[in-house]
């Protein structure tokens, strides 16, 4: 794959110039991907060494940590280092291949996140069936079909925009590579190429955000039948679900449901999504779900 650019590197103007500013987000930015690191990791070692962790849920739970943990890796080691530096500079293949990492794992986990709600589903509404429907094979089925989700998505994301024409100068008014900042930088006409981005993107957000919500309507709706205890030990992970949903889906409509355009708040919202969420949804699962919480303690007493 030949790219027609002769441009061989992006500047980023990153989140903000002021020195003092800088440093206080390294510090912050630092902590919080440690955080991030360590929570995951903690929930797939839990997952992976709990047998009383053997159900779909936590299976899903365990991949969605790795899913947080990768796609941080892709954004949050380069923003440190930029934040450190005076001249903030990507590459033309760095930035490509960072666009389609940070494409793949949060298209993998917006149909993983689905996979999530059908398994509550399925707990809270068929519990005597649970284990039947909820078969092993239907949750690989399940995790192949999100990962080839999110390659689809960014593969696409990439066609789009790896042969366009790129004019000078190239600074992106971004502290990552994404779709938006990088169509602003073409010297033709992008309303097309936007057009598939928001169908791509934003209908994939919105589409499935809707489907969700639906869909925890129903499981809400069909808790009125459950005993006192019965709802509350439902309504655990699955609140827990509907949290982790809007942190995610709310930023991800936000940023792709519009043609072409960047706003100054989007550096914020884009901060949200990529430093903040992947660490909430590990502190969300663990606090919430009684069973992990459990598990890790019997596991980390235990060693």
């Amino acid at each position: 794959m030949q790219h027609s650019n002769n441009i061989t590197e992006f500047v980023l103007l990153g989140l903000t110039q002021d020195p003092n500013a800088q440093i206080a987000l390294f510090v912050m930015f630092l902590i919080t991907y440690a955080v991030k690191i360590l929570g995951n990791l903690l929930i797939m070692l839990t997952v992976l060494a709990s047998p009383s962790l053997g159900s779909p849920m936590y299976f899903f739970l365990a991949y969605l940590s790795l899913m947080d943990a990768v796609y941080s890796t892709a954004i949050s080691p380069k923003l440190l280092m930029d934040l450190l530096s005076d001249r903030k500079t990507i590459s033309f293949w760095a930035c490509m291949s960072q666009l389609f990492i940070e494409h793949l794992f949060a298209g993998a986990e917006v149909f993983l996140l689905v996979a999530m709600a059908y398994d509550c589903y399925v707990a809270i509404s068929k519990p005597l069936h649970y284990l039947t429907i909820m078969n092993q094979l239907l949750c690989i089925l399940f995790l192949v079909g999100s990962w080839a989700g999110g390659f689809t998505h960014s593969l696409i994301q990439l066609v789009l925009v790896y042969n366009l024409p790129f004019c000078g100068p190239s600074v992106m008014n971004h502290f990552i590579c994404d779709m938006y900042p990088l169509l602003e930088l073409v010297c033709t006409d992008t309303y097309l190429i936007g057009l598939s981005v928001v169908a791509n993107g934003g209908a994939i957000c919105m589409v499935v955000f809707i489907l969700l919500f639906m869909s925890y309507g129903f499981i809400l709706n069909s808790l009125k039948t459950h005993s006192q205890e019965g709802r509350c030990k439902a309504l655990s992970p699955c609140s827990s679900h509907i949290t982790v949903v809007v942190l995610f889906f709310v930023p991800c409509i936000f940023i792709y449901v519009r043609p072409v355009s960047t706003f100054p708040i989007d550096k914020s919202i884009s901060v949200v999504c990529t430093v903040f969420t992947p660490m909430l949804n590990s502190l969300i699962y663990t606090l919430r779900i009684s069973e992990m919480k459990n598990a890790m303690k019997k596991l980390w007493c235990r060693k």
